[in-house]
Parts: C-alpha cells; structure tokens; sequence
C-alpha cells in the first residue's frame, strides 16, 4: 500500500488544475481520499459563496483518488452526480470520498463535501460516481 500511496500522491501533484486552485490531498488510504481547499476570494461566486466548480472539482478528483485507490492504480471518472444541499461559506473545504462497490475495472464511489470554520463542519454537497481504472489501451 505505501507504493500506491505514492504514486497517489504523485498523480496528484502533476495536477496543473489543481495547484491553480491551492488544492492539497489531506488524506489516501485503501479505498479512500480526502482533499480540502482554503477558501480564497477567487473562488467565490458573486453572493460570496464558494463556486460550485470549486465543489465539483473537490468532488470529481476525490471520487477518482478513492477509486482509483480501491483499483489499484491511476483511474479515470466515468460519470459523476452532484447535489449542491447548502450555500458553501467558510475557511476551508473538504471532500471526503470511498468506494462503495469495487469490481474489476470500475468503482462506484461516494463523495461528502463540507465546509468549515475552525471544528464546525456544515455539509454542502454529496456526490456519486463510477471510476474506471486506466489501462494502456484506454491512454492510447
């Protein structure tokens, strides 16, 4: 599992997207991932609210770091749902996603999003998705 968790870590980094938006992976395990975002003004939409791009990019790549954990390697995402359930305020955002159900080439996996302020988390967003493992013929 430490090697996987490297390379996790390495996809991760590669990100351009990602390091545009500050975004850090905070947790990786089995079948599991975690990646927050401190709240920036140029993130927000005009009410002051986190955009709901912002949300979805949290919910997509942890879907797919959780996936293609339970995989065992580099994944993609297939498709993904999202249900915005709460304006997105504060100082930090963070997805949490695992997989539900792992076969031998995808993984249907569940996504929490929050928001918070110091200890108090407030739930804005849930996701669901289907991440498909990565294979030399699907990169070619």
């Amino acid at each position: 599992m430490p090697e996987i968790t490297a390379v996790a870590r390495e996809i991760f980094a590669a990100q351009p997207f990602t390091a545009l938006l500050g975004a850090e992976l905070t947790g990786i395990g089995e079948d599991w991932a975690e990646i927050s975002i401190t709240m920036q003004k140029a993130l927000q939409q005009q009410h002051g609210y986190a955009h709901g791009g912002v949300l979805s990019y949290l919910a997509d790549n942890a879907l797919t770091f959780a996936g293609g954990m339970s995989l065992g390697g580099d994944a993609l995402t297939s498709e993904f749902k999202i249900n915005y359930v709460a304006p997105a305020k504060g100082e930090k955002l963070v997805a949490r996603a695992n997989a539900l159900s792992v076969g031998r080439r995808q993984a249907v996996c569940q996504c929490l999003v929050y928001s918070s302020t110091g200890e108090e988390e407030s739930l804005v967003a849930v996701a669901q998705g289907t991440i498909t493992a990565v294979t030399p013929t699907a990169q070619g």
